[in-house]
């Protein structure tokens, strides 16, 4: 299998193994909803979407992150990439819960040109892994793993909202979506 053909497959399998756990009711979908569930909705897998980058280190800096409920959200300004769109350079930068020196994955929130309208309007998240090399860190910044906040399927669930920073002026059709008309 090419390392193309064992992406899209790990990537296929890590949507259903995440529609049988929502279909389980061990996700944020009510139960008066699950009878009507048979899957999320995603954009078709898109190798372009999908970036190894090298981090710059962050400060360390504890910053807050607003909330859909207004409650605060504590993070870390673990490092910053340089995320390359067809707009043009953009940098993100990458959030560690405050005191983790060394996190397994980093999370990036993101709105972008699909939020609202393709996508959920408060934006989405990616939950990226972290791996060291003799440079330094680099991060795997996936847009296909790209998914809805809890918030997206109801009430009771406190999202962190993207800053400002992290509005990408390109739409990034990878990952979940809002089902298109029609569909459950």
């Amino acid at each position: 299998m090419t390392g193309e053909a064992a992406w899209r497959e790990a990537l296929l399998d890590f949507r259903r193994r995440k529609d049988a756990h929502f279909a389980a009711g061990r996700g944020p979908i009510g139960a008066e909803a699950l009878a009507d569930f048979h899957g999320l909705s995603y954009f078709d897998p898109d190798p372009a979407w999908a970036f190894v980058l090298p981090v710059e280190p962050g400060d360390g800096g504890e910053v807050t992150l607003a909330t859909n409920t207004g409650e605060a959200r504590p993070m870390a300004r673990f490092g910053t990439v340089t995320l390359p769109l067809p707009s043009g350079p953009h940098r993100l930068t990458l959030f560690a819960p405050p005191g983790d020196e060394a996190p397994a994955r980093v999370f990036v929130p993101f709105r972008d040109g699909t939020s609202g309208r393709e996508t959920y309007g408060a934006g989405r998240y990616l939950d990226a892994p972290l791996a060291r090399t003799p440079e330094g860190w680099q991060v795997n910044l996936d847009f296909n793993l790209a998914y809805h906040p809890y918030c997206a399927y109801g009430d009771g669930w406190t999202c962190p909202l993207p800053p400002r920073e992290h509005w990408l002026p390109v739409p990034v059709r990878a990952g979940e979506r809002l089902p298109e008309a029609g569909q459950p």
